[in-house]
């Protein structure tokens, strides 16, 4: 099983990178002009060949050969929407950048904010409990008598402590 792989991945080695539309502008200097549909699409997805980065920024080869079908599809006319079905129905829908709006994709979209939303609650309710516990800055009260005397003959002894001894 692995050694058909080995040979594939020595085989794409051997015959370097693949020249490709995404990559590379046309020849005559024209500008490369990607369809608004292609470009939709392309953002709605993260790459197969470079995992965890989105498929427009995948420096793959493979990649590239994605974007050039996704723009041929775009160009055949199909929209954005059915390009991405068609690219995840066959890559998978692991590959969808953006949870779905519907059943258990919708927990993605609602979760973050009501999270953030419960810890603004929290920091609020927890700063309104200090600011109440906290008493009013207003002058200490004064030392009892025998607590004066306690104090400095504390003072006295930790200064006769520290006079050099030479």
């Amino acid at each position: 099983m692995a050694r058909p792989m080995v040979f594939l991945a020595l085989v794409a080695l051997w015959a370097g990178p693949t020249e490709s539309f995404a990559q590379k502008p046309p020849p005559t200097g024209e500008v490369l002009v990607v369809h608004p549909s292609a470009r939709a699409a392309i953002g709605r997805l993260r790459s197969p060949y470079c995992p965890g980065m989105m498929l427009e920024v995948c420096p793959s080869p493979g990649g590239a050969m994605l974007r050039d079908s996704i723009q041929h599809m775009a160009e055949a006319g199909l929209t954005a929407d059915t390009i991405v079905d068609r690219i995840l129905a066959a890559y998978g829908e692991e590959w969808r950048a953006e949870p779905l709006g519907t059943g258990a994709g919708r927990w993605a979209w609602l979760l973050p904010p009501l999270g953030l939303l419960a810890g603004l609650a929290a920091v609020a309710s927890v700063l309104l409990r200090r600011s109440g516990a906290l008493p009013s800055a207003g002058p200490p009260p004064d030392p009892a008598p025998e607590d004066v005397g306690r104090l400095k003959e504390a003072l006295a002894d930790l200064e006769a402590e520290e006079e050099p001894a030479f």
